[in-house]
């Protein structure tokens, strides 16, 4: 990893390992990830483009959903993953994300013929905003500029304004950062709001309700200045599989049992991540040319430990299948 001013100076340079033995670092492009789960199931059991439009208990017991297109499920066990605006969260009582105060704009940078970027993850720090890179194949590299807004704004989806957007956000950065901007096309680059939600003990309602049960961003979103929230949702995943597959044979109690355990479980761990995520965020995003000056020539150089810091990357999920002996 390296940590660069807006300038191009040089604050700070290190190697994973080097900070702790136990740390890897690996970028996946979001659409990899997503169509080798899938690939990992039968065919057919995965239903694209099909947005939840109402949510309701019925007299047996199962939850009914009816889509957008007017089909309509009737479920014994409902798995809300559907993000940070999830229906699913709002029927359960949960409020809306809170706009943390910045926002984020994102891309996939492609170069057919190959990107000259080390296998690195580059930062750049400036005033009331950030920048970084990392790449992820031999021919795309991820890109986001993250900067302060008082309020989130209206919705932009014209990609040729996120991009001069970007552009104008880091005209005078390191050079790179606008040929990457460049190289994207068009549908990969989005801007949002980052939000999240603060799951405060005894105040926010449970992670489930019955046999409905919420996962990754619809339960807990968070800004993504740890890089955690996917990986929060697919420890989600594990505990939860693994919590169902001792109940599902046991009949309706069980599975609730399950349910509710899988949230007490994973609770004491998103909780203090969703927090300290935000709290990085700010100090990240300062503005006053006093204090940027101290971030850069005293914390990030001297004074910040990356071993302690990544300490909540450290997840063992045991092995996800049984050993055949």
């Amino acid at each position: 990893m390296v940590v660069t001013t807006a300038e191009g100076n040089e604050l700070r340079s290190f190697k994973f390992k080097e900070e702790d033995e136990s740390q890897e670092v690996r970028a996946v492009e979001r659409r990899v990830l997503l169509e080798t789960l899938a690939n990992q199931l039968p065919q057919g059991a995965v239903r694209f483009s099909s947005k939840l439009a109402k949510i309701e208990k019925i007299e047996d017991g199962n939850t009914l959903l009816q889509l957008v297109d007017g089909t309509q499920l009737s479920a014994k066990i409902v798995i809300g993953c559907d993000g940070i605006r999830s229906p699913i969260a709002k029927w359960m009582g949960f409020p809306e994300p809170k706009y943390a105060g910045h926002c984020g704009l994102r891309g996939l940078a492609f170069f057919p013929g190959g990107h000259k970027f080390e296998p690195k993850l580059n930062q750049v720090y400036g005033r009331g905003q950030r920048a970084g890179i990392v790449p992820i194949s031999p021919t795309k590299v991820y890109w986001f500029v993250c900067f302060n807004m008082p309020s989130p704004g209206q919705k932009i989806t014209d990609p040729a304004v996120l991009k001069k957007l970007a552009k104008e956000l880091v005209t005078n950065w390191p050079s790179d950062l606008l040929d990457i901007i460049d190289h994207t096309p068009d549908d990969t680059i989005s801007r949002t709001p980052l939000v999240d939600r603060w799951l405060w003990p005894s105040i926010s309602p449970p992670a489930s309700a019955g046999r409905v049960v919420l996962v990754g961003d619809a339960w807990h979103p968070m800004t993504p200045n740890l890089g955690q929230g996917a990986c929060c949702a697919l420890e989600d995943s594990v505990i939860l599989a693994r919590k169902l597959a001792a109940a599902i044979e046991s009949g309706p109690a069980a599975i609730e049992d399950a349910l509710s355990s899988y949230g007490c479980e994973r609770w004491p761990r998103i909780f203090p991540l969703t927090i300290r995520a935000n709290l990085i965020g700010s100090l990240l995003q300062w503005e006053n040319p006093v204090v940027c000056s101290v971030r850069n020539n005293v914390i990030i150089p001297k004074l910040v430990k990356l071993g302690p810091m990544l300490e909540h990357t450290n997840f063992d999920c045991q092995p996800l299948q049984n050993q055949v002996v």
